[in-house]
């Protein structure tokens, strides 16, 4: 179960696994949606009436940030079934990496009804729930229209640069070796020229907010974590291109209560432009 019960923005697998007829359904009022840092694995198996978002196609235009276009993702969510009031519950691999990301993305865009299944892929295996290896459903195409953006949880460049030199905490997300100026793992996409991190910015890996099932951590758990950040201050998240930093924003926004936002041009679209500082763990700039 989750340790989230009463949150509008988590739900647990049990009540998913309870529920798969009204996923299932061709009515929009439910859908259930896997997104994936490897899209590959849902053809291994999925969710029985689980549509699927390419994340890197589908979502992000590009390396680097910079979500798709309401225009963009209208038609998108529209061929899956899904109206402006359609309950969207998101899950995926990687402890919800790229599914907290398309919540971000939903929400930028104003989708009020968006849920993240708490402990994603790895939670749904490790207790046996039902999975499928059918091809991926259909649905009947519905109309979806954007009406306008919440600003506030997403941090562009500017105020990523005003936050350097304000009270406003920049929170790097990635693992302590990009933090420090090393190479990113195998795993990582290597996006930039330089490494290091933002000036100002602390680091605090996205992992620390899941439990080794890939659930959110318990509340109390979570405040230690993120506890110098729990006043009345602004938080900006960021990693490589935006996702990581969205399991934190997710922790920070919706599980604490916290004013927080993502930065999804994150350190590859700071990184690019000569001009902006980047610090190493010995305090150099480059």
């Amino acid at each position: 179960m989750t340790h989230y019960p009463g949150n509008s923005s988590v739900r647990s697998a049990e009540s998913v696994a309870n529920n798969l007829e009204r996923f299932a359904a061709d009515d929009p009022d439910y859908r259930l949606v896997e997104v994936d840092m490897d899209p590959e694995v849902y053809d291994d198996w999925h969710i029985p009436g689980a549509v699927h978002i390419d994340w890197e196609a589908d979502i992000n235009s590009g390396l680097g940030g910079k979500i798709l276009d309401a225009d963009e993702l209208e038609p998108l969510l529209g061929e899956l079934g899904i109206t402006n009031e359609t309950t969207v519950v998101l899950y995926g691999d990687k402890a919800n990496w790229f599914a907290a990301h398309a919540y971000w993305a939903l929400k930028y865009y104003g989708h009020e009804d968006v849920q993240l299944l708490d402990g994603g892929r790895r939670y749904w295996k490790m207790h046996d729930f039902e999975t499928s290896t059918d091809t991926e459903p259909t649905y009947p195409t519905q109309e979806y229209t954007v009406s306008g953006t919440n600003d506030s949880i997403r941090a562009l460049k500017p105020e990523v640069e005003d936050a350097i030199e304000s009270d406003t905490s920049l929170i790097d997300v990635r693992n302590p070796q990009e933090f420090r100026g090393e190479k990113p793992p195998a795993e990582i996409p290597n996006t930039t020229d330089r490494e290091g991190h933002i000036p100002s910015a602390k680091n605090i890996p996205w992992g620390e907010a899941v439990d080794m099932d890939g659930r959110f951590k318990h509340p109390q758990e979570l405040k230690e974590v993120y506890s110098e950040f729990l006043g009345d201050g602004e938080s900006i998240s960021y990693c490589r291109i935006g996702e990581r930093a969205s399991i934190t924003w997710f922790a920070l926004s919706e599980l604490l209560g916290v004013d927080a936002a993502n930065y999804d041009g994150s350190f590859t679209e700071w990184e690019a432009d000569n001009d902006a500082p980047v610090a190493t763990l010995g305090g150099d700039r480059q």
